[in-house]
C-alpha cells in the first residue's frame, strides 16, 4: 500500500485548531483583566510559545534521561531508523537511547529535518526485530505527520491558561487595577479555557494515534509486527516497577502505548485503547493481503 494523505487526521487537525484559536481569543480578553495594554500580553504570550516550540524536545529527552547515542554504540538501532526512514521518505532522524525498564518509545521534534527517535532498554529488551521496526515506524509516522508540532503548539494554550489559575489564584488578589472582580473573571476564564483545550487535544491525540498507526504499518508493510508489539507493550506495563512508571507518567502524550498506573495515567486518555488499535492493525492487515 503507497502512503496516502489522511484527510481524517487532516479534517481534525483544522477544527481542533480553529476551536483552540477561538479560545485564544477568549484567553487574550482574560489576561487583558490583568494588562492595560495589547502588547505586553501579546509579548507573553509570544515567548512562552516560542520557548515551548523550540525546547521541547530537549526537555522531552531530558524529563526521560534519554540521551543521543552514536551508531557503533547501537547499530542495529541505528540500522533499523536508518532503513525505515528512507521507506518513509524521511531523513534519518536522531537516535535516542533511554535506560529504563519501562518498554516504549517517542518522537520528539519540531519538523522532520529536526526529529529524534528515542526507544528505552526495556523496549529493545521486550520486542523481536521485526516488532521493533513496527514501533520505530510508527514513530516516523507521527514525524511525517508532523504531529510533533502540531501537538506542542496545541499544548501551549492550556499549559498557559492553567498556569493563569494556579498563579493568578495565589497571587492575583488586589493588584488588578481593575478590581479584584476582574481578577475572578480572568481565573474563571482561563480554568474554562483550560478544561476545554485539554479535552480537544486528548480527542485529538487520541486520532492521531490511530494514523500513526496505520502509516507506521504502511511502512513496514506489516500491520501484525506493530499489533504484536502494542500487545507486548501493554502486557508489560503492569510488570513494571510502580516508581518507574510513576517517574515517566508525564511522558504520557509522547509514548506509543500510555502509562496506565497511576493518577497522571489515569487523569484523561491521550491513546486509544490498546484492543482497539490492535483489531484495526489486524483489519489493516487483512486489507492489505487483499490487495
Amino acid at each position: 500500500m503507497e502512503w496516502r494523505t489522511d484527510w481524517g487526521l487532516r479534517g481534525r487537525m483544522v477544527v481542533t485548531m480553529l476551536l483552540l484559536g477561538v479560545l485564544y481569543v477568549l484567553f487574550a480578553a482574560a489576561l487583558s483583566l490583568y494588562f492595560t495594554g495589547l502588547l505586553p500580553i501579546v509579548l507573553i504570550m509570544g515567548l512562552l510559545a516560542g520557548a515551548q516550540f523550540f525546547f521541547s524536545d530537549r526537555l522531552a529527552l531530558r524529563s526521560m534521561g534519554a540521551r543521543e547515542v552514536e551508531e557503533s554504540e547501537f547499530p542495529d538501532l541505528h540500522r533499523s531508523v536508518g532503513r525505515l526512514a528512507q521507506q518513509a521518505d524521511l531523513p534519518k532522524p536522531t537516535v535516542a537511547v533511554a535506560e529504563t525498564s519501562v518498554p516504549n518509545a517517542f518522537a520528539t521534534g519540531r519538523s522532520p529535518n529536526s526529529a529524534t527517535v528515542c526507544v528505552t532498554t526495556g523496549l529493545m529488551e521486550t520486542l523481536d526485530r521485526d516488532e521493533l521496526d513496527g514501533v520505530v515506524a510508527h514513530e516516523l509516522a507521527h514525524i511525517k505527520n508532523r504531529d510533533v508540532a502540531v501537538m506542542t503548539i496545541a499544548s501551549f494554550l492550556p499549559t498557559i491558561a492553567f498556569l493563569v489559575v494556579r498563579w493568578g489564584w495565589l497571587f492575583g488578589g488586589g493588584r488588578n487595577r481593575r478590581g479584584g472582580g476582574g481578577i475572578v473573571v480572568a481565573i474563571v476564564v482561563s480554568l474554562v479555557v483550560w478544561i476545554l483545550s485539554f479535552l480537544l487535544i486528548r480527542a485529538l491525540s487520541r486520532y492521531r494515534e490511530f494514523a500513526a498507526d496505520r502509516g507506521g504499518a504502511v511502512i513496514t508493510g506489516q500491520p501484525s509486527a506493530l499489533a504484536g508489539a502494542l500487545a507486548k507493550i501493554d502486557g508489560r506495563m503492569d510488570r513494571v516497577p510502580e516508581e518507574d512508571l510513576r517517574e515517566q507518567a508525564e511522558m504520557n502524550a509522547f509514548f506509543v502505548v500510555p502509562i496506565k498506573s497511576g493518577f497522571v495515567g489515569k487523569l484523561a486518555r491521550t491513546h486509544p485503547a490498546t484492543e482497539t488499535r490492535i483489531e484495526r492493525l489486524r483489519a489493516l492487515e487483512r486489507e492489505m493481503e487483499v490487495v
